[in-house]
């Protein structure tokens, strides 16, 4: 059938068309405001110098008149200011490398599951597969203790690879700050799968001879978003104490998790959890802006545990031979995309444009009033964000992102070569991917990036960070020695 109309996604580009308007709508206050200074000017013009000076001598105030204004000024912004929270500066943060003696190929894993799991193939077959289509590469770490057939996950062991992963990222952080362990006023350290007494908090304190008045907290059992629940009660606190310097440690003691049984939900953790740590410092001195990397600026958290459903999907428990593993649900993906909802609803309004609110509202009415099978509106964060750090849990995870999202290949470049390099560090994760965007040297004064983290019971947390300034390409760092291989492709399947 011949065209009555012509093709106007032909003649017309639609792209710009969108683009225009949300430059008119994010700026309307703009538009309106220029007609009314250009009128305004206008008329002052067509005056006369003896007009104007006629009228200005006209105006007459005493002294009264002039102070009442001034002193109710000075009182608003008194109020104002007071009132305003604290803001809180990211000075630096550092993440561990682990030693090339620890790296786990494709090949050393398999062999210590057939060696470990002989009686059980069909359990060994289970674990290659996953493998195959995990999105690890060759250089992910396990630690030492998960280097023996069997592995040795000792109470001792586990202490030493914690003793390794937060001392060495701690230590490398105080050299970058030039900040002493006394000047330190509070500290979080939160691990999930590993709470000894006394606590990795103590043992932090006991390492580096902290205070005895810190403020010291130890999270467990918060799953791999518990980093931005470490960030969030650092801000907090930071904002009842002046003048204060917040250490935050986030890692995954893996040693005492191995699993060895043929319960094929709680298999899949051996396949993706990796070693790692990250250590951060955060403060609220005024003269730590000038050398802070970012600001933080919101942090929304979304809790769906009074679901039972969500509550079970990621659970610790025993299998039917008593051996100890986490099983993950067959149903983590759903309920993580209605966590990531709930998240994304409460976080839009605080950093979405204009243009993009009122899509979204529309799309409401329209879907509540006149339509309800309409596919609802999902705004678009890439005009919010300049930089995506998604939880490297697993390729699944950044896929059903990227998709939720409608992201590019490049937002989600970090959390993919993260996850390829590293694998899933848990609450660690987050760090190692901004580092990357360092490393690329992508990071630019006033680049907004959105951090989103998911954690067992079940949660989705996120942070939003503003760049202070232009991050130069660090000369250390987890991605010093491979920045310049990534990224890499990284195919559907990689045959084993």
């Amino acid at each position: 059938m011949p065209q009555i109309l012509p093709d106007f996604s032909d003649s017309v580009k639609l792209k710009y068309v969108k683009l225009g308007y949300q430059y008119l709508v994010n700026h309307i206050l703009t538009f309106l405001l220029i007609p009314i200074m250009a009128g305004i000017l206008t008329e002052v013009l067509r005056l006369g110098p003896d007009e104007i000076l006629s009228i200005w001598r006209s105006l007459h105030f005493d002294l009264v008149q002039v102070l009442c204004p001034a002193f109710l000024i000075i009182f608003v912004a008194t109020l104002y200011f007071m009132s305003r929270p604290r803001s809180i500066y990211l000075v630096d943060y550092a993440c561990y490398k682990p030693p090339t003696t620890c790296r786990v190929p494709f090949s050393t894993f398999m062999e210590h599951s057939r060696l470990i799991l002989s009686s059980e193939p069909k359990s060994v077959d289970f674990q290659m597969r996953i493998l195959e289509r995990s999105g690890l590469g060759e250089e992910t770490c396990l630690p030492p203790a998960n280097h023996y057939i069997p592995p040795n996950p000792t109470i001792s062991a586990a202490r030493g690879e914690g003793e390794l992963v937060i001392f060495s990222a701690i230590d490398s952080l105080l050299k970058k700050t030039g900040v002493k362990p006394k000047d330190i006023d509070i500290l979080v350290v939160n691990c999930s799968m590993f709470a000894p007494t006394p606590s990795l908090s103590a043992m932090v304190i006991n390492k580096y001879k902290m205070r005895s008045n810190i403020r010291s907290f130890n999270l467990s059992g918060m799953g791999c978003s518990a980093g931005m629940i470490s960030i969030d009660l650092a801000r907090d606190l930071l904002q009842v104490h002046p003048n204060s310097y917040a250490l935050v440690v986030s890692t995954e003691i893996i040693t005492p998790n191995y699993y060895s049984g043929n319960q094929r939900s709680m298999l899949l953790p051996n396949c993706l959890f990796r070693m790692g740590s990250a250590a951060i410092l955060l403060s609220n001195r005024r003269r730590e802006s000038r050398r802070a990397k970012y600001r933080l600026v919101h942090v929304v958290r979304t809790h769906k545990g009074a679901d039972d459903k969500a509550y079970r999907c990621v659970f610790e428990e025993e299998d039917p031979q008593g051996k100890v593993g986490v099983s993950l649900s067959k149903d983590l993906m759903v309920i993580a995309g209605e966590a990531l909802k709930s998240n994304i609803t409460t976080m839009g309004p605080l950093v979405l444009p204009a243009s993009e609110q009122l899509f979204f509202l529309f799309s409401l009415i329209r879907r509540k009033i006149f339509d309800p099978k309409c596919k609802p509106y999902i705004p678009d964060f890439k005009q919010a964000f300049e930089h995506f750090c998604i939880h490297a849990g697993g390729r699944a995870v950044i896929d059903e992102l990227q998709k939720s999202l409608q992201l590019s290949g490049e937002h989600v470049e970090a959390s993919r070569m993260t996850l390829h390099r590293f694998g899933n560090t848990s609450s660690s994760s987050l760090w190692y991917e901004m580092s990357y965007i360092e490393a690329k040297g992508r990071m630019k004064k006033g680049d907004r990036v959105w951090q989103i983290a998911f954690g067992s019971g079940f949660k989705c947390n996120s942070a939003v960070w503003k760049c202070n300034r232009t991050i130069k390409t660090p000369t250390d760092g987890p991605w010093f020695d491979c920045i310049n291989r990534y990224p890499v492709h990284i195919p559907e399947v990689v045959k084993l």
